[in-house]
């Protein structure tokens, strides 16, 4: 037998709570018999459509786990690069601070800049026709923050931009306050367009971050997109829909 330890995030964690669980299983499992063994001891636990990362890193069903892995279990989804010059090519944080927009966009300008376009994510005062009071955010940390640092790395390639900053907050977020900030930096506004709009797309389905949404009259985890196709691990037979 061997022991591994089991993450939950975003909605899995009400039912498996905040800490590392640890699972004995038979040596030579794999990720779909941890699963398997996880809905029969919690049937009402929502493994379907989820992914699973294996030590922070995206896992397929069929991979064997070790002896002391840790494994998330991560419901869909709702550091930094520096070439010879001075300045950053990708820039991406998580923070609990207050977002300075103004001064991350100022310091992704650069002389040979055509075009720098923003997104900026901020908490609205209603949502599905509730009112909002406040939204918490919460991520696997350490597997977040690599998946910003590649999400910004492969933008610049795809689309031949020169700089990505990638920014979100974790915590609680009261209305007004931005969420995300995405600022691309390019010789042509086409490619800026196109890779802003791309990376807040990808961030959204691939980096484990969640929100939970409190109203005034009560509070629930936000519905995720579904796992870009390759992602997702099939929950077992039986279990709920996410």
């Amino acid at each position: 037998m061997m022991q591994v330890y089991v993450l939950a995030f975003g909605v899995l964690k009400d039912s498996l709570g905040a800490e590392a669980v640890p699972v004995e299983l038979e040596e030579g499992a794999a990720v779909a018999d941890l699963l398997a063994q996880l809905a029969a001891r919690w049937p009402g636990l929502m493994l379907r459509g989820i992914a699973v990362s294996v030590n922070a890193e995206y896992a397929a069903a069929t991979q064997v786990l070790q002896a002391g892995d840790e494994v998330g279990l991560l419901p869909p989804v709702s550091g930094g690069a520096q070439d010879a010059d001075e300045k950053p090519v990708a820039f991406t944080a998580l923070t609990r601070e207050p977002i300075d927009a103004g001064k991350l966009v100022a310091a992704a300008k650069q002389g040979e800049d055509g075009a720098v376009v923003v997104f900026d994510g901020i908490v609205r005062n209603n949502s599905r026709g509730r009112q909002t009071l406040h939204l918490d955010y919460e991520a696997y940390e350490e597997m977040a923050a690599k998946q910003m640092d590649e999400l910004a790395r492969e933008a610049r390639g795809k689309f031949c931009v020169r700089h990505v900053t990638i920014v979100h907050r974790l915590g609680r977020l009261l209305v007004g306050e931005t969420s995300v900030l995405i600022v691309v930096a390019s010789a042509h506004r086409a490619q800026a367009f196109e890779a802003c709009r791309w990376v807040i797309d990808r961030l959204k389905k691939t980096v484990p971050i969640w929100k939970k949404e409190t109203f005034v009259d009560g509070a629930v985890w936000a519905d995720g997109e579904p796992f870009p196709e390759g992602l997702g691990v099939a929950g077992p037979e039986g279990t709920h829909g996410v």
